[in-house]
This record gives structure tokens, sequence and C-alpha cells, in this order.
């Protein structure tokens, strides 16, 4: 099973992982925002340095529990 299924199947039967996918998704429009900005501001810079460690560490959260279900 690919990669791209599992993460499927887990979103639509998982509400764990459907939140953590959706939180992730949430901070990513976040960090495009920043991101199209030529200029950061001090914090903003610190918003999307926190912004990307928070989607990491929900990626880890969303492959631990795929690993379990693969």
């Amino acid at each position: 099973m690919e990669t791209r299924d599992i993460s499927e199947i887990l979103y639509e039967q998982d509400s764990e992982y459907r939140n953590l996918l959706d939180q992730h998704r949430s901070l990513e429009v976040r960090v495009q925002e920043l991101s199209s900005n030529l200029y950061l501001s001090d914090t903003e810079k610190v918003e999307e340095i926190t912004l990307k460690k928070k989607k990491l560490a929900l990626k880890d959260k969303m492959q631990e529990l795929m690993k379990k279900h693969g």
C-alpha cells in the first residue's frame, strides 16, 4: 500500500489523523502567506520558524499513525 493510500484512508477513518492533517494544512497556508512577503518583521520571522517547527511535529505524529496502520 502506498503512502498516499494510507493517508487517504486514515483521513477518512481516523479523527486524530484528520485533525493533525487539517492543522498541518492550516499552518502551511500561513507559512505560504509569510513566504510571499518580500520583507518579514522580526515577529513574522519568529512566527514563520515556529510554524515550521509545529508543522514538522504534526508531520512526525502523522507518520507515526501511518506506521501503526500501514
